[in-house]
């Protein structure tokens, strides 16, 4: 298995900004986003339409996203090795799912959705500050087996990447299938659809233009009011939450993993 942490990687316990802005729990906002932007690659799409329950439990991707993510960039190495050999065991039986093109991708959706994030719903990170987040979301890559040569050197080169990369994908059949699954679950607990009308609204209005057209969401006037009457409520939400509550997510999230861990060692 590949290390988890490239050796050019900052160590967030060394940067207090950082260390603050990783364990923040607003990219969780940005959740679907990236899972729409992951599957927006035909071979992705495939490959989670094949080998997903989404129709069943659409939250569960969202989840072991979520998981994986605060597992690898802010846990321990043990958090990281045991979200790295689960998502190992679920891509095993994936065509192309080692392609280190759509590993990339995959780990780039999360980077990116991260920042759209902190951009929609609480305060843009800095130039500098979303350097070193570069940095520290390598290991997300690493992990998928991309060789730390490939993950962008500097904010710059993935800009680049991710424009070049956006320009290329082509939502596909596999790819609305799987998002009926995750925007209109059937199945999922009351609490989960209750709360589908405002994550259905955020998701898709945090897309990137072209991407959105694609996938033929409707995005009018009354849609971009109830974007922005979202944006606004969910900003003054948090700006009255206790901080301790905002980084919550992360722990739960790492304490669910480690239980399941246990139970299927």
């Amino acid at each position: 298995m590949p290390a988890a942490r490239r050796a050019s990687s900052p160590s967030p316990g060394r940067d207090r900004d950082l260390t603050r802005l990783l364990a923040d729990s607003t990219p969780v906002l940005a959740g679907g986003r990236a899972i729409l932007l992951q599957i927006a690659d035909p071979v992705v799409a495939a490959g989670v339409r094949r080998h997903s329950d989404f129709a069943r439990r659409p939250q569960q991707r969202l989840a072991h996203t979520l998981m994986y993510v605060y597992a690898v960039v802010v846990g321990s190495p043990e958090d990281a090795a045991t979200a790295t050999a689960f998502v190992n065991r679920a891509h095993a039986p994936v065509a192309g799912a080692d392609q280190v093109d759509r590993q990339r991708w995959v780990a780039a959706t999360l980077y990116d959705s991260a920042l759209r994030a902190h951009d929609a719903f609480g305060d843009p990170v800095p130039p500098d500050l979303a350097r070193r987040m570069l940095d520290a979301y390598a290991p997300l890559g690493v992990a998928l087996r991309v060789p730390a040569d490939r993950w962008p050197s500097s904010v710059d080169a993935f800009e680049t990447y991710w424009a070049d990369t956006l320009v290329a994908l082509r939502v596909s059949d596999d790819a609305r299938g799987v998002v009926r699954d995750l925007l209109h679950p059937r199945f999922a607990p009351l609490w989960v659809r209750a709360a589908m009308p405002l994550v259905r609204i955020v998701t898709v209005g945090l897309l990137p233009d072209a991407v959105r057209d694609q996938y033929g969401f409707a995005w009018g006037p009354r849609e971009q009011r109830r974007y922005r009457r979202a944006t606004a409520a969910i900003r003054r939400t948090r700006a009255i939450v206790p901080r301790w509550v905002l980084r919550l997510p992360g722990p739960l999230l790492l304490r669910a993993m480690r239980r399941t861990a246990a139970r299927h060692p």
